[in-house]
């Protein structure tokens, strides 16, 4: 019997590096990826801790549409942060055996609202900068 050739770490990393770059552009969410997105944009206006006193709420986008909602805990309560689980049920493609959310589908993005203005995460770090 023979043995399957184990990868490297490195090009197991970079694969799936490259997947979710991919998830990223065709606008696929998760936990995952929002907390690397807060990551990236640490210590600029395009997180929710650092624009709140600018007016920037967390908010989602549906590109397909352009309709946007206000991040939401699953109650329905505005929350400070981007949570998935208030978000519509046709935005959310997968869910845990206890029902919270776990990834949106294509074409829905992170960002935040502003006077009524969807702004995504680099558009308000230079809307805010103005």
């Amino acid at each position: 019997m023979r043995t399957p050739e184990l990868q490297p770490i490195e090009a197991i990393k970079t694969k799936l590096a490259n997947e979710e770059r991919q998830r990223i552009r065709r606008g696929i969410l998760s936990q995952l990826i929002l907390a690397r997105q807060n990551r990236h944009f640490h210590g600029t206006y395009g997180v929710s801790e650092n624009n709140r006193n600018a007016g920037f709420l967390p908010a989602f986008q549906d590109l397909s549409s352009g309709s946007w909602i206000i991040s939401q805990f699953a109650d329905g309560r505005p929350a400070p942060m981007h949570l998935l689980d208030g978000l519509p049920q046709e935005w959310i493609c997968r869910r845990d055996q206890s029902g919270r959310a776990l990834s949106t589908r294509e074409g829905i993005v992170a960002g935040f609202v502003r006077d009524g203005i969807f702004y995504t995460r680099e558009a308000a770090v230079q809307a805010a900068a103005h």
